[in-house]
């Protein structure tokens, strides 16, 4: 018996017990949020698929608190590259299944939930592109040369493309593009860089949004209006725009205490023009209707402080490459939560993105859960600031 709870008690000693607490008051803050969105219906299986999603997920992050990532990725890393890849090619297969415009789902026959292989993928090429960092400079190369910023510049570009031309996927291609953006920067490399580029990306969005796309049918694709209606919001209110229009509606109506828990007049209404994708990409619209203002900033600073955590333990990992990962998953985190909570107050478009540990989605809470578990295994092995100090030297 003492054999059997060994591995707890190592894990109460050396893991992350603070972010495994704040990881799930969140998850269960979601849960509690998805049970209402969903009960106009009925139907719980919603709220089951999400228990137990949370409760792997925390066996999922005490497992991975035990494992070396650095070890693990550095002998494995054409495995976790060729997972990688083939996991987003089975989107092509007749396992893939499109929702909402986008093909990013997999239904496995005889698996409980469906998987969404762009939150899974999220982790390894978070730890390979830590890895491509960590070897650069090991060798002794400028982290932000033309060569290095070429190599782990590359390999993003390459998922990005994998992503965009399998899936169609916008949004998660931000998500790719901040955590990227966050590793570089840490790593060193210089704001002239992210300059360049984004100055250069801007530039050729305006050019386009202004002479080239009027001109075309692409003017009014879909993608496109997603993004016309946040600059106009009674350009198409009723088509394009529904969406966001009656999340800022159930925002509104919550005012500074909400309407109350199972209250929302929107949140619990049967009609095709109430709140969409309630339990999903809107479950925050659901927190302002029902609990209002002071239930949001509540939301928000539990996630807030999650990716403070994640800075934390990498402001203290014993490894670059630990402090790269760490730093990675707080930009995965801050992405999702900036670009969803912007796209329910309708200042950003809609993408298709889910808030973190809040959401409704069995694959997506164990993958968080996982993600922070690598975080706790960084955190396991931080070395006592003496120690920490002359490794420095």
């Amino acid at each position: 018996m003492g054999a059997l709870f060994s591995p707890v008690r190592e894990f109460f000693r050396k893991g992350d017990l603070l972010l495994l607490i704040l990881c799930t008051a969140s998850s269960l803050f979601g849960l509690a949020l998805i049970f209402s969105a969903t009960r106009y219906d009925g139907n719980n299986k919603a709220v089951i698929v999400q228990s137990v999603g949370i409760i792997l997920g925390i066996i999922a992050y005490i497992v991975l608190t035990f494992v070396d990532f650095q070890l693990f990725t550095e002998k494995n890393w054409k495995l976790l590259l060729g997972f990688s890849i083939v996991l987003i090619l089975l989107i092509l297969t007749p396992l893939g299944f499109e929702v909402y415009g986008n093909r990013n789902w997999l239904h496995i026959p005889g698996f409980p939930v469906n998987l969404q292989p762009n939150e899974i993928v999220k982790l390894p090429f978070i730890l390979l592109l830590a890895l491509q960092i960590t070897k650069l400079q090991q060798r002794g190369y400028d982290i932000s040369s033309i060569p290095s910023v070429a190599v782990i510049g590359g390999y993003t570009v390459f998922m990005l493309a994998l992503i965009a031309a399998v899936c169609g996927d916008m949004g998660t291609c931000v998500v790719y593009m901040i955590i990227f953006v966050v590793m570089a920067w840490v790593a060193g490399v210089k704001i002239r860089w992210f300059v360049l580029v984004g100055g250069g990306l801007i530039l050729t969005a305006v050019i386009l949004w202004l002479f080239v796309l009027p001109e075309t049918s692409l003017w009014t694709d879909y993608r496109i209006m997603r993004f016309r209606v946040v600059f106009d919001h009674d350009l198409d209110p009723l088509d394009k725009g529904f969406q966001q229009s009656r999340s800022i509606l159930a925002i509104g109506s919550g005012q500074l205490f909400g309407q109350g828990y199972l209250q929302g007049l929107q949140t619990h209404s049967e009609n095709s023009d109430a709140l969409p994708a309630r339990e999903t990409d809107f479950i925050f619209a659901v927190c302002g209707e029902e609990l209002g203002m002071v239930g949001c900033i509540l939301l928000l600073l539990l996630l807030t402080a999650i990716v403070l955590r994640c800075v934390w333990v990498s402001r203290h990992a014993s490894s670059p490459y630990s402090a790269y990962v760490c730093m990675g998953m707080a930009g995965m985190l801050m992405a999702q939560i900036v670009l969803n909570v912007g796209m329910c107050l309708y200042v950003l478009p809609v993408m298709g993105l889910t808030l973190p540990f809040i959401s409704y989605g069995g694959s997506s809470i164990i993958t968080l859960f996982a993600a922070m578990g690598i975080v706790s295994s960084t955190k396991a092995k931080i070395l006592p600031s003496w120690l920490r100090d002359r490794s420095q030297v």
